[in-house]
């Protein structure tokens, strides 16, 4: 990790499976920019990369967040992207969900991007992106499925703190999107769908993003952008 410090520095949450996964390899060897990913699962050295730095961490804890920030300002750069990707997935239906059940969700798709983003705040400059990976169920006038209520409503309220981060972050130059994206086959998917059979793949969804947080706020700031070409 010697030559860290030489490119673009871009950090990624929720990077252990799925498109978060997908993302960071993709952000390293397509955009060659150097990824931070943040996880709460250790990463077998075998499916590491040199160009990615790996932290183990519950950002949903102050501790966590700690981890990250140090590991940010160890490289000496300003953080050119963040993208707020871990989130957590509840199908259950509306009248069996438990308040704690209702507190986790929400701390993993608010609460704990908010804080993150908060944390991370000194660390960047004017250009840079913040990215927020929303979904088609919190964009108001979607199609709506039954036992996603907290999922839905908590992916609505990321939605809204994006348009805020834009408006608040305006004056320093720093933008906030949120892709609002439908089905890609992941194994949230098929927990909110058994057996359904999505479009498109993590790797083909994950290329979109990397393409978008790394040229999106030259065209958008403070949008909600539906990514999607199916219902659901």
């Amino acid at each position: 990790m010697s030559d860290f410090h030489l490119k673009m520095l871009i950090l990624v949450t929720g990077t252990s499976r799925g498109i978060g996964e997908a993302l960071i390899h993709h952000l390293a060897t397509v955009q060659r920019a150097k990824v931070i990913a943040v996880s709460r699962k250790q990463v077998p050295a075998a499916k590491q990369h040199k160009d990615i730095l790996y932290v183990k961490a519950d950002i949903a804890t102050e501790q966590g967040r700690a981890l990250v920030v140090k590991a940010v300002k160890a490289t000496r750069l300003p953080l050119a992207a963040l993208v707020n990707n871990a989130g957590a997935m509840l199908n259950k239906p509306f009248g069996k969900i438990t308040p704690q059940q209702l507190s986790d969700v929400y701390t993993a798709n608010v609460a704990t991007p908010f804080l993150l983003t908060q944390a991370l705040l000194p660390q960047m400059v004017k250009g840079s992106h913040i990215v927020n990976i929303g979904s088609m169920g919190g964009v108001i006038g979607t199609a709506k499925f039954p036992g996603l209520s907290a999922y839905s409503s908590s992916k609505g309220a990321l939605s809204v703190l994006t348009e805020c981060l834009a408006e608040e972050l305006k004056p320093r130059g720093i933008a906030a999107n949120c892709l609002a994206l439908g089905a890609v086959q992941t194994e949230m998917l098929k927990a909110a769908f058994p057996g359904y059979q999505a479009p498109l793949t993590s790797a083909e969804m994950a290329a979109y993003i990397a393409d978008f947080v790394c040229t999106g706020h030259r065209f958008y700031n403070g949008k909600v952008l539906p990514v999607s070409s199916s219902t659901p």
